[in-house]
Formats: structure tokens, C-alpha cells, sequence
């Protein structure tokens, strides 16, 4: 299982991270949270982590 940590003061509320790992992420008060991080290997969670636009997600072991 990954680490997935967001900075919530740099996260925008985009909502790309969702659309792309929705088995990840949700949005909670206009801001992404991990919220299943141990289901990161059902997606492409290097794609959410390439396509944050402000780069406020952070992938550790």
C-alpha cells in the first residue's frame, strides 16, 4: 500500500485525482482526500499524481 499524502492548503478542489482513481479519492468540502489508499493498485494513481495541476499529491511507501 502507498502513502498518499495531500496538501489540502495547495489542493484546488479540481477533481481530476477523483476522475481518474475514483477508487482513491473523494472530494470532502471542496477537497481531495485519500480516502482508500490501500485500493491504489485498481488504478493509475501515477496518472492522479501527474495530472494534479498544482501538484498537491504525494506518493510515499
Amino acid at each position: 500500500m502507498k502513502n498518499i499524502e495531500i496538501d489540502d492548503e495547495t489542493c484546488i478542489g479540481c477533481g481530476q485525482c477523483v476522475e481518474i482513481c475514483p477508487e482513491v479519492f473523494e472530494m470532502v468540502a471542496d477537497k481531495a482526500m485519500a480516502m482508500n489508499p490501500e485500493r491504489c493498485d485498481e488504478c493509475d494513481i501515477n496518472e492522479a499524481v501527474e495530472m494534479c495541476p498544482v501538484n498537491a499529491i504525494r506518493l510515499g511507501e
